[in-house]
């Protein structure tokens, strides 16, 4: 009888969960199943030897596959997916930390942005500028920009191709940050270009 209890008790949690929750449970049960697993498998001394080491691989490979979804998952929370709903409209919730995410493909290299509509220009961190091939070396710091953290140097640049879904950008302004910061900045250089900026209900919605 208790069991039944149980089991009514599990099933009417597991009702009102939703899909991502569900996921996240199931890859915590896999990932509990291979721990679990692995030690019963080591402790078993009448196996052989082939046999164990190939039963500990097994459950290592259940557990790996369990981790990734689990920190897909994770990470899918902290910052939700962008939508690409046509080749003009693209729509992206608010991530958890209060800020709108995109990730938008410079001169073929994908950079995660925070959305600043405060700020006038694209700006990226020194991280972002050497990984789609800028010589920081090369750079001017010939202007400052005054932020949080003061006031900054900032060196221009152009970016040849900037790519958000299925609309194509050419020749952006933008600029390198002297200093440290978190993340890039999706500035009005680029937003500016939309004809439509709007924030409804947790939603970013951007169109042309």
């Amino acid at each position: 009888m208790a069991s039944g209890v149980l089991g009514s008790a599990v099933n009417a949690y597991i009702n009102v969960m939703s899909t991502d929750q569900i996921m996240q449970l199931t890859y915590l049960v896999l990932l509990g199943a291979a721990i679990g697993g692995s030690a019963i498998v080591a402790g078993r001394s009448n196996m052989g030897k082939m046999a164990q080491q190939a039963a500990i691989w097994a459950l290592i490979f259940i557990g790996v596959i369990g981790a990734y979804g689990l920190w897909e998952d994770i990470s899918g929370d902290v910052n939700p997916r962008q939508a690409i709903i046509d080749d003009s409209t693209v729509a992206v919730p608010r991530g958890n930390d209060g800020h709108y995410h995109l990730t938008l493909d410079i001169d073929g290299t994908p950079v995660a942005f925070v959305v600043d509509t405060g700020a006038s220009q694209v700006v990226l961190s020194q991280q972002d500028a050497r990984r789609i091939g800028i010589d920081l070396a090369a750079l001017n710091y010939s202007s400052s920009a005054n932020t949080a953290n003061g006031v900054v140097r900032t060196a221009p640049v152009m970016l040849d191709e900037v790519v958000l879904g299925g609309i194509t950008d050419r020749n952006i302004p933008a600029v390198v940050n002297g200093g440290a910061m978190d993340a890039s900045l999706l500035g009005m250089t680029y937003l500016g270009l939309y004809d439509r900026i709007e924030i409804s209900n947790g939603e970013l919605v951007l169109n042309r």
